[in-house]
């Protein structure tokens, strides 16, 4: 008898709302996600907290007649993935992993989609017996394009901003301390506050760009999932002055692509910056390494990963609802734990009768 191919399910980015308070970063990039898949399979965008006019809404789809292995859902939005997951139970789901830490775990069988290696090491201990996928964010094409335009035209070429900051989660050391200082200086210092329509133009506008998001992540109690605009600035051709925790030391790499801020003492800081916008070139990354980080952060690198993780995830869901295998469990914590000291206890005797060591 053939075997039939496994079905090619339509996606579902579930997201609580896509305007007002909902508008953000993380938002972008699902978003952006989204976009991306919707060349490999058809995919839609669902709201589940506001009804919008333009977007289909997740009471209403489930409450409709539609088989339940139709469509593979796309959870993500960090404290709502437990009650989500738990209203999809049934359903082809899968859950994608920004930022790490929430203190949930994940149902068996439930795939895991993995936005940086931080994040993957996090579930895979986590969740070990889980399908786990990397897939990292993309880069839009506007950030490549126009910093590659900028790139070629020399890190020589004129700025009119020697130093750029985010104020959204940027550390109080630099807005209220380290800032001042680089403005006494004499440096020309741009704190970015709401929202630009031209954030490309602004970072090809910079030769230094700081980001420091230690301080925030970790007041949040979760991580940085993957750190965007470190590799946005540097894709502008812009020196990188950044923190290295949680997904960031992902990609940077101290010295070579990008260098830590808060290194040891603010003179030292304050030293290195304005080194760098009196010579930027000399503190640039080595083009074939960042032309590597670029490229694995493209559009079509990315399309690859997707198009791979959703055949697979799709085989594996057409395992567990056709009954052809049961999703496989860690043990808790505490039963590992408690089966070492078991077998620490098993071999106390043969260390006792043999001088400690084990024969």
């Amino acid at each position: 008898m053939a075997i039939e191919p496994d079905p090619v399910r339509p996606l579902r980015f579930l997201v609580p709302g896509t305007t007002g308070r909902f508008r953000c970063g993380g938002l972008q990039v699902e978003l952006q996600t989204a976009q991306l898949t919707a060349s490999l399979r058809p995919t839609s965008v669902v709201t589940y907290r506001q009804r919008e006019a333009d977007q289909p809404f997740l009471d209403d789809l489930l409450a409709r007649e539609e088989p339940p292995a139709h469509s593979l859902w796309i959870v993500s939005w960090g404290f709502d993935v437990p009650r989500l997951l738990r209203r999809l139970c049934g359903r082809p789901v899968a859950y994608h992993a920004h930022s790490s830490g929430y203190g949930f775990g994940l149902p068996p069988g439930v795939p895991v989609l993995a936005v940086s290696r931080n994040t993957l090491g996090y579930w895979g201990e986590r969740a070990a017996r889980n399908p786990l996928f990397l897939v990292p964010n993309a880069l839009e094409a506007a950030w490549l394009e126009r910093g590659e335009r900028r790139r070629e035209q020399g890190a020589a070429g004129p700025r009119p901003i020697d130093v750029l900051v985010q104020e959204r989660k940027c550390s109080a050391y630099v807005l209220d301390r380290l800032v001042p200082a680089l403005r006494a200086r004499g440096l020309r210092v741009e704190v970015q506050r709401g929202w630009v329509e031209d954030l490309v133009g602004l970072f090809n506008s910079a030769a230094v760009v700081l980001y420091d998001s230690a301080d925030y992540w970790r007041g949040r109690g979760v991580s940085e999932g993957f750190g965007l605009p470190p590799i946005e600035a540097l894709a502008c051709g812009c020196v990188l002055f950044s923190s290295l925790n949680h997904a960031l030391a992902d990609s940077l790499d101290p010295g070579l692509l990008g260098h830590q801020i808060g290194c040891g003492t603010m003179e030292a800081d304050l030293e290195r910056i304005a080194a760098a916008v009196a010579d930027p070139g000399a503190w640039l990354p080595p083009p074939a390494r960042l032309e590597r980080l670029l490229e694995g952060c493209s559009e079509l690198a990315l399309r690859h990963r997707w198009e791979r993780a959703l055949e697979e995830m799709d085989a594996h869901w057409s395992r567990l609802l056709q009954g052809q295998a049961a999703a496989l469990r860690s043990p808790p914590g505490w039963s590992l734990r408690l089966r070492q000291v078991r077998g620490r206890l098993r071999r106390w005797p043969l260390r006792v009768g043999n001088g400690g060591r084990l024969p």
